[in-house]
C-alpha cells in the first residue's frame, strides 16, 4: 500500500530476445549446404590429375578414328537391340497383365510365378540362359533373327515383368465406371477391354513404359555374353574391344556419351510427360 515503505519500483521490461524463425533457419542450412558442396567440388578438382585422365581417357585422335563406325555400327546395334527387346516386352507384358487380371486361377498363378522369377533374376543370367540353355535343350533349334532375335528375346522376358505390373497398375487406374459405360453401350469385356480400357491406360503409364525404354537401351550392353561377330557389336563391346587395340580408355568414354545421346533426351521426354501428367490431375 501506498505511504506504508513496503512497495518495491518496478524493474523496467527487457525486450525479448528473439532467435531465427523457421524461414531463416532454412536459408542458412540452404546457405551451408551450397558451401560445402562448393568445397567438396573444388577440393575434388584441385586435388585430381587432369593430365593423366586426359591421356587415358580424351585422346582425340582416337576418338576421330571411331567415327563414324560407333554410331553407324555400335549405335545402330545399340537401339535395334533396344528397341526389337522392347516390343517383345511390351507384347509378352501385356498378355502377363491380362493372365494377372483374370478371373481364371491358373492364368494369375502363371502370371504371378512368371512376375516373379523375371523381376528376381539378374539380366546376365537371362543372357545366358538364351544363349547357352536354350541350344542344349533343343538342339538343332534357332532362334529366328540370330543374335537380333536372342537379344530382343532375352531383353523382352526381362522387361514383360516390369512392364505386366506397370500395364496390370495403368489398367486398374482406369475408373471402374469406364468398363460399366462401355458395357452398357453394348461392348463385350473383351473389346471393351480393346478399346476403352487398355488405351486410357496407356495414357497413364507412358512415363513408366518411356523409364524401362531407357533401362533395356542400357542393359542391350549385354548382348556380349551371347557372343557377336564384329558387325553386330553394340556400343559397349565395340567400346571395349577398340579400348583393348589401342590400350586407351578413350573408346569406352565415346561410347558412354554416346549413351547419353541417347538417355538424356529420353529422360526429358519422361519428365515432361510427367509433368502434363500431373498437371491433368490438378
Amino acid at each position: 500500500m501506498a505511504g506504508t515503505g513496503t512497495d518495491t519500483p518496478l524493474e523496467p521490461l527487457q525486450p525479448k530476445r528473439k532467435g531465427l524463425s523457421r524461414r531463416q533457419r532454412r536459408s542458412l542450412s540452404r546457405g551451408v549446404q551450397y558451401v560445402l558442396f562448393v568445397a567438396a567440388v573444388i577440393a575434388v578438382a584441385v586435388s585430381a590429375d587432369w593430365g593423366r585422365l586426359k591421356n587415358q581417357f580424351a585422346q582425340g585422335s582416337i576418338a576421330e578414328e571411331m567415327f563414324p563406325d560407333v554410331i553407324t555400327l555400335a549405335l545402330k546395334n545399340t537401339v535395334l537391340y533396344t528397341l526389337s527387346g522392347f516390343a517383345v516386352g511390351l507384347v509378352l507384358g501385356m498378355v502377363i497383365a491380362l493372365m494377372r487380371l483374370s478371373s481364371v486361377g491358373p492364368y494369375r498363378w502363371f502370371a504371378g510365378v512368371y512376375i516373379e522369377i523375371f523381376r528376381g533374376l539378374p539380366a546376365l543370367l537371362i543372357f545366358i540362359f538364351i544363349g547357352v540353355a536354350v541350344p542344349l535343350a533343343f538342339p538343332g533349334t534357332e532362334i529366328v533373327g540370330g543374335t537380333y532375335g536372342k537379344v530382343a528375346l532375352a531383353l523382352g522376358l526381362v522387361a514383360a515383368a516390369y512392364m505386366a505390373e506397370t500395364i496390370r497398375a495403368g489398367i486398374q487406374a482406369v475408373p471402374k465406371g469406364q468398363m460399366e459405360a462401355a458395357r452398357s453401350l453394348g461392348f463385350s469385356p473383351a473389346r471393351a477391354m480393346v478399346s476403352i480400357i487398355i488405351p486410357q491406360a496407356f495414357r497413364i503409364i507412358l512415363p513408366p513404359l518411356t523409364n524401362e525404354l531407357v533401362l533395356l537401351f542400357k542393359d542391350s550392353s549385354l548382348v556380349l555374353f551371347l557372343g557377336v561377330t564384329l558387325e553386330e557389336r553394340e556400343l559397349s563391346k565395340y567400346g571395349r574391344d577398340l579400348a583393348s587395340q589401342t590400350a586407351n580408355s578413350t573408346p569406352i568414354l565415346v561410347a558412354g556419351l554416346c549413351y547419353l545421346l541417347v538417355t538424356v533426351p529420353l529422360g526429358f521426354v519422361v519428365r515432361r510427360m510427367e509433368a502434363k501428367a500431373q498437371e491433368a490431375v490438378k
